[in-house]
């Protein structure tokens, strides 16, 4: 094998959000999406109500992706129907690897997912103190963060990244309504980002959002909703593509 560094591509989307009159409308964007990378990641929302017949609609779509390696984490609405595990099979059978705390290395890189959860950013993040259901709240959003430092623990590879559905910073959900910033994320979630060396980080939900910042170790972070981009971006492809340096 080549010592030589090599390039791995990486594109990531979220919030596809399919339906079961999704047929046809996403695949010509996934295509494009796996010319462009190596490796492709689903930042969850992948369906629109959690439906095993939307999961089904979205496999097919996938089709056309080939056999490049595809890592996906849920997102709220992959929960919403009560059939997560029958859209976590059908995805697997699918060939992509779902990661809900778990880790995973492809093509010299290192892959760490969870879907994450709310709680808000900083000084403004949700305590767990008062009433269970608010204590219930924040010890989800200090589970989702300790499935990712596990994650990322369990990584050898000089190159890691994140995967997301909940955004772990505040810039990229700012042009939301700031109401509802404690639904769009947690800063618990860059804790572990922060201790470990990631070189990048990818998330969706926040539909209005910013498309990139950084946390406060300077590690960059893109929100790659679709809506977000097709908002901001007008006219280009709705998804991210990074390109990682790794030994070959």
């Amino acid at each position: 094998m080549s010592d030589r560094p090599q390039t791995v591509r990486v594109a990531a989307i979220g919030d596809l959000h399919c339906t079961r009159t999704s047929k046809g409308r996403i695949e010509p964007l996934l295509s494009r999406m796996a010319e462009r990378a190596d490796v492709l990641c689903l930042c969850g929302d992948l369906t629109d109500y959690g439906l095993r017949e939307e999961a089904i609609v979205l496999v097919a779509e996938l089709a056309g992706v080939g056999k490049k390696p595809m890592l996906c984490v849920l997102g709220n609405h992959d929960y919403e129907s009560g059939q997560v595990d029958q859209v976590i099979e059908i995805l697997c059978e699918a060939g992509a690897v779902v990661l809900c705390g778990e880790s995973h290395e492809t093509n010299g890189v290192g892959f760490a997912g969870t879907k994450g959860f709310g709680g808000g950013f900083g000084r403004h993040a949700l305590e767990p103190w008062g009433e269970a259901p608010l204590k219930a709240f924040v010890q989800e959003a200090l589970d989702e963060a300790l499935k990712l430092e596990k994650a990322l623990s369990r990584l050898r590879t000089e190159q890691r990244v994140a995967l997301l559905h909940y955004a772990p910073i505040v810039q990229t959900v700012e042009g939301e309504p700031e109401e509802i910033f404690p639904f769009l994320g947690s800063s618990r979630l860059e804790e572990p980002i922060n201790r470990f060396p990631v070189a990048a980080v990818f998330h969706g939900h926040a539909h209005q959002g910013n498309l990139e910042g950084r946390t406060s170790g300077d590690v960059p972070v893109y929100n790659v909703s679709v809506p977000a981009i097709q908002r901001r971006r007008p006219g280009e492809d709705a998804f991210r593509v990074v390109e990682l340096t790794v030994q070959g």
